[in-house]
């Protein structure tokens, strides 16, 4: 039972001493052939240097340079043991260990790291469904095997040269018992469309063994219905009175399209002319990647052709599309053409103007921000016009006593208008009251100079700044005074 003690003492003393060896790389994947320097250092000197490689061990020497496995560092004295392997052999794949004396003791010190001596592994296998084809809206999965690699191989999923990333599953690595060989597979589901049509599926195995990806594919062949390449009806531009004329319609289509084309009264599935051989249907010609052009010849166009509208209906067994087409002896107009980039910053900045307009009209409603400093000042001078309670009067401006006013306002209505627009401007709202009078008889040379001024004297009504009144017509009453004797004969 003894011997238990001194055994856990024994293992934990070696962990303990394995901490304070540092060694690099930890771990490492080359090649047959390729080179390879693992470097182990402590903090003290040390007079020995051992690495085991495989199943062999070598003891290291700073002068000795011509063996397979050499020393390599700054020296003993620095406390380093490294050793570098000219050419790595592929039955030392495994684990190499450097053995360094301990600072005090006789329990040696060690530390390990991970080589991964790399073996191409086999051909990569696509596996999909047996079918020929597919349908546009189908569901394909596949699966992408590589077997037998060290380490695994690393597989990348391209429809033609484009790297697929959605659909791709997480790959699994598996090996067989009592092999370091590792077989590595991957799943993708993808939903089939128009666009993959002619297209390769394309599985690609990456090892760092190999010089170059190998790769496995097969090509998708997809049938979908008739597809217009032009939302809405077409125009067809830069025909001429009296020349040929030609419809040119482009389709998407796979299975090849069927083509009929309605003139009016006169129906023609292509290839097919009418009887005088004035207008005919060509065969939809393809273009490539599932496109077909697709004609309609007119010998002579005339002015009622540019008038009437031509219909061609497209189909295939899976659909069909129709188009309605229009005639132009016009040049076709210059496209202007917005990017994703130019459309976002248009509209960002008609929103910016819309706001900037917004709170133009907010801060000049409210009498904020720049605004308010011209209403203090409007305030201002309102109130001390208020204040004065006097009104200039032009001379010449009559004020007619109270039996004469409805008169007054028909024979001088202008006059009125105008010294109540005067009246109204110099007061705040409210009902205010009027006392006109005259100048006195003694005119001093002063008052001479302001002859034909008449000041009206104006009692406002009670007023409260805490609560203004609200908004509404102004009035102004005019309170007559009695004029001398003098005045009444001059104006009689």
């Amino acid at each position: 039972m003894a011997a238990f003690p001194a055994l856990f003492g024994l293992l934990f003393a070696s962990l303990v001493t394995a901490q304070t060896v540092d060694i690099t790389p930890r771990e490492a994947v080359r090649r047959v052939g390729d080179d390879l320097t693992v470097l182990c250092k402590v903090p003290y000197p040390i007079d020995s240097c051992r690495m085991t490689v495989g199943t062999t061990s070598y003891r290291l020497i700073p002068t000795n340079q011509d063996e397979e496995v050499v020393y390599a560092g700054q020296g003993l004295k620095f406390g380093e043991c490294g050793a570098h392997i000219k050419h790595i052999k592929e039955e030392w794949n495994g684990n190499i260990s450097c053995l360094l004396p301990p600072q005090s003791g006789s329990i040696e010190v060690t530390a390990t790291m991970r080589l991964v001596v790399a073996k191409p592994p086999g051909n990569p296998q696509l596996i999909s469904p047996p079918q020929s084809n597919f349908k546009e809206g189908d569901i394909l999965m596949a699966q992408c095997i590589v077997p037998n690699g060290r380490p695994a191989a690393k597989i990348t999923w391209f429809l033609d040269d484009i790297q697929i990333l959605t659909g791709v599953h997480a790959p699994i690595i598996s090996s067989e018992p009592g092999l370091d060989l590792e077989t590595i597979s991957q799943n993708i589901t993808m939903n089939i469309g128009a666009d993959d049509h002619g297209k390769r599926l394309m599985c690609r195995a990456e090892h760092e063994a190999l010089d170059s990806p190998r790769e496995a594919a097969r090509q998708l062949v997809v049938y979908y219905p008739p597809k217009r390449t032009e939302p809405g009806p077409l125009t067809i531009f830069g025909l001429k009175i009296g020349a040929e004329g030609r419809l040119n319609v482009t389709v998407r289509s796979n299975p090849p399209p069927a083509a009929q084309w309605t003139v009016g009264e006169l129906v023609l599935d292509a290839p097919q002319r009418n009887d005088d051989a004035s207008v005919a249907a060509l065969e939809p010609v393809h273009l490539g990647s599932g496109f077909y052009n697709i004609t309609l010849v007119l010998s002579k166009v005339a002015k009622e052709d540019v008038d009437r509208t031509y219909y061609l209906r497209v189909n295939n067994d899976l659909g069909r599309e129709e188009f309605s087409l229009r005639l132009s002896t016009m040049d076709e107009p210059a496209g202007v053409e917005l990017g994703t980039g130019a459309i976002v910053g248009i509209v960002i900045a008609v929103l910016l103007l819309l706001i900037a307009v917004s709170l133009v009209v907010f801060a000049k409603a409210t009498d904020r921000w720049c605004f308010a400093a011209r209403s203090r000042e409007h305030g201002k001078s309102s109130g001390e016009s208020a204040a004065a309670g006097v009104v200039l009067i032009e001379a010449g401006d009559t004020i007619p006593r109270p039996s004469d006013t409805e008169s007054a306002v028909g024979r001088e209505r202008s006059r009125l208008s105008a010294l109540g627009a005067r009246v109204r401007a110099a007061l705040p709202l409210g009902r205010d009251r009027v006392q006109a009078t005259p100048a006195p008889d003694t005119e001093t040379p002063a008052e001479e100079e302001k002859k034909g001024v008449v000041y009206a004297e104006l009692a406002l009504g009670d007023q409260t700044a805490e609560k203004p009144p609200p908004p509404s017509t102004e009035y102004a009453e005019i309170v007559y005074t009695d004029q001398p004797a003098q005045i009444k004969e001059d104006k009689e």
